[in-house]
Parts: structure tokens; C-alpha cells; sequence
């Protein structure tokens, strides 16, 4: 099964960003792996069972994608995290405090976080969008969840 490009960039793109972005932490380089994600499909010739197995296929390559793009030498002469933070529209300072402890989690934790929370996906299936064991990203869960507890906890117990 193919799908036409232009039809998975609307359904998808905002997706693929937001997973690009917890990764890059960077929105040009996260638009960046979003076209080139949705390049490597178009140029493709994979044949896929259905629209989600294209789905989980785009967010994966977007994330190898995103991991390259975190490691290159260019990636050093980017807009600080902080800079492009102050630019987001947050209504309140604990929605801010939220965000900010997320991108501060390490990738790994970072990754698993976005899937399962803003993207809906069940443990399975972001095992296999990851290709890590069930078990391995109910870890990557659980301390994910212990990290920003502790974190937030701190910085909200420091404003009261």
C-alpha cells in the first residue's frame, strides 16, 4: 500500500515535527527532518500493510532522522533551546516549567514521553516504533515520570 505524499504531509506533519523537535530541540532542524522524512517516503519504493504501519514507518525515520541531525557538527551553530523557548506562547508558568523539564529529560526519556503522551500511542506500539522490548519502554516511562516529578516538585515547591 502507497498513499500520495501530499495527503500523509496534512495528516502528518505536525506529528513528525513535534517528535523532530523533542529530539533536535531545534524547530529549523526539525522542519528539516520533516522534509526530508516525507522525501525519503516520496522517493521510496517500501510498500506498506496499512496507514498506521505508514505512520509509525514516518515517525521512526523521523526520529533516525532527528538523532543524525543532534549529532552533526552543524547542529553546534543552532539557536539555543532557550532562545526558541521564549518565543512559545504558554498560558501560565507552570505550562512553561512543564515544557521546559520535558526538553530537559535525555533523549531517550524525551522521546518515549512525546509518543505516549501527545501522540496517544499504547507501550506496544512505541516498542515497535523504536524497536525496544515492551518492558524497555515501561522503564523509559516509569523514570521519565520520576524524573519530571522531581523536577517539578523542586521548581514548584521553590515558588510557593
Amino acid at each position: 500500500m502507497r498513499m500520495a505524499t501530499e495527503t500523509l504531509m496534512e495528516r502528518y506533519k505536525d506529528n513528525l515535527f513535534a517528535v523532530a523537535f523533542h529530539v533536535c530541540k531545534n524547530a529549523a532542524d526539525a522542519d528539516d527532518v520533516v522534509q526530508e522524512t516525507f522525501i525519503q517516503y516520496h522517493t521510496g519504493t517500501k510498500e506498506f500493510e496499512s496507514e498506521e504501519h505508514i505512520k509509525a514507518w514516518l515517525i521512526r525515520a523521523a526520529i533516525h532522522r532527528a538523532v543524525n541531525v543532534t549529532r552533526s557538527w552543524w547542529r553546534r551553530q543552532s539557536v539555543p533551546l532557550e532562545e526558541y523557548v521564549q518565543t512559545l506562547p504558554f498560558t501560565s508558568d507552570r505550562d512553561q516549567a512543564l515544557f521546559q523539564a520535558v526538553m530537559d529529560l535525555p533523549e531517550k526519556y524525551r522521546v518515549v514521553i512525546h509518543l505516549f503522551y501527545y501522540e496517544d500511542y499504547p507501550v506496544r506500539e512505541i516498542a515497535g516504533i523504536l524497536r525496544l522490548s515492551e518492558g524497555n519502554v515501561k522503564v523509559r516511562l516509569t523514570r521519565a515520570r520520576k524524573l519530571l516529578k522531581d523536577k517539578l516538585k523542586e521548581d514548584w515547591s521553590d515558588d510557593e
